[in-house]
């Protein structure tokens, strides 16, 4: 896997995936930003919790549930001195669906968390990863 990022200007950058997707990533204006784009941080929270919901997402599939929406709703904590590593990250799901079964969301999640996101894998090298959920109910 490959990307670039190229410098713009002060503390901005675009970053490039090798799969041609671009992303504009920028500083807070007290570092010398104008917050036009994504904390570069921010994408690791991103990241993990795009990781993980396609992980939820195709194992409800393959388990025939019929899933009308997925959110994941992130919480971080980060050191307070350099390098400011995340510290404890919290993931809560909220699934919708249609007479979800609450042990197949709870066994997805669990398994994205513990075998098939390498994002929240990595990221538990340095924090503590806790995930919870909710299911609500198609009307």
């Amino acid at each position: 896997m490959k990307a670039r990022i190229k410098w713009v200007q002060d503390v901005m950058f675009v970053g490039e995936s090798e799969t041609g997707h671009v992303v504009v990533m920028d500083g807070a204006p007290d570092i010398g930003g104008r917050n036009l784009g994504v904390r570069p941080m921010e994408m690791l929270l991103l990241g993990l919790g795009g990781c993980s919901a396609i992980d939820v997402m195709l194992i409800l599939k393959k388990s025939r549930e019929a899933v009308d929406d997925c959110v994941v709703e992130i919480d971080a904590h980060r050191a307070a001195q350099d390098p400011k590593v995340f510290t404890q990250i919290h993931v809560h799901f909220v699934v919708t669906g249609k007479a979800l079964k609450e042990a197949t969301v709870k066994r997805a999640i669990d398994l994205s968390a513990e075998k098939y996101c390498s994002a929240s894998i990595m990221l538990g090298k340095t924090a503590v990863i806790t995930h919870d959920y909710e299911i609500r109910e198609t009307a």
